[in-house]
């Protein structure tokens, strides 16, 4: 390895930090929004013991749009590390799509490990977003 590779290798982690720090935050700000519209929920709650289900519902939309970012950031963090990966010769030689010096071909990295739906349905993902997504539902039909 040259003083180029290295710097190129360094590039690229920088990239990989950045969108795992990227889904990270999408998390954080999911959990945000439902806290904030779930309190607006408990705050609605009148003498009766109704409140305004609508928030409830409308928890749901920010939840989807934060799994597809957040799906989106892993997903371009497997292609850095595929692009880490090759850069650095920790793929088979047969399998490995080269790299020339500092380049990131984000695109050449296609197929089921780099695919958004692949990710999207990852065991670190799924089940966060959609056990949420599940339960509001749930928890919007049984308190309407």
């Amino acid at each position: 390895m040259n003083e180029n590779n290295i710097k190129h290798l360094e590039f690229i982690q920088l990239n990989i930090d950045r969108m795992n720090q990227n889904s990270f935050q999408m998390k954080g700000w999911a959990s945000a929004i439902l806290s904030a519209l779930l309190a607006i929920f408990a705050a609605s709650i009148d003498d009766n013991g109704y409140g305004n289900v609508g928030f409830i519902f409308v928890a749901i939309v920010p939840n989807i749009i934060f799994w597809l970012l957040d799906s989106y950031y892993l997903q371009q963090e497997q292609k850095f590390r595929g692009i880490y990966n090759d850069v650095a010769h920790l793929t088979e030689e047969s399998k490995r799509i080269d790299v020339k010096e500092f380049e990131m071909p984000l695109d050449k990295y296609v197929g089921c490990k780099y695919c958004f739906f692949s990710v999207m349905w990852s065991k670190t993902e799924w089940p966060l977003y959609l056990i949420v997504i599940i339960g509001l539902i749930i928890a919007g039909f049984v308190l309407k």
